[in-house]
């Protein structure tokens, strides 16, 4: 018989040391973070400070108008006068009519329209969109009308 208290194997564990619990513990003061006292003693410094230096993200430019401010508006496809003059006499100028006399192509179909006047007019024309003054003159001028919002 082996097992008496007296033949067991001695088992040591030892109790880890406390930080921070006062200088008569052997690991006060400090607390186990060598001989600092300064920053790299404290608990949490942020990883973007750089010790009163400017911030690295102050160091950038700031982006004053390169793209940034750009117009969220898409500019409007811009139609001569002149290709105006490929539809039918006292026909309606629309969106619509333009796509399928194929003025309007290439995915510019939800584009804003704008008709200006480059070129000439030679057929009476009802126009229901936004134009310029000088079209709006040389419309009437035909005989035609302008019935749009600017």
């Amino acid at each position: 018989m082996k097992n008496f208290l007296s033949n067991l194997p001695k088992v040591n564990i030892k109790k880890k040391k406390r930080l921070g619990r006062g200088l008569g513990s052997g690991k006060g003061s400090k607390s186990g973070r060598g001989t600092t006292r300064h920053q790299k003693a404290r608990e949490s410094v942020p990883l973007h400070f750089e010790g009163g230096q400017g911030r690295i993200v102050k160091k950038f430019p700031l982006m004053r108008g390169k793209g940034k401010n750009n117009s969220i508006n898409k500019k409007a496809f811009i139609i001569d006068l002149e290709k105006l003059n490929g539809l039918a006499e006292n026909s309606i100028v629309s969106r619509e009519t333009l796509i399928k006399a194929n003025i309007i192509t290439n995915g510019n179909e939800n584009l804003p329209i704008k008709i200006l006047a480059n070129g000439q007019l030679k057929k009476k024309l009802i126009i229901e969109l936004p134009v310029s003054k000088k079209v709006k003159e040389a419309v009437e001028k035909l005989g035609g009308k302008i019935e749009s919002k600017k």
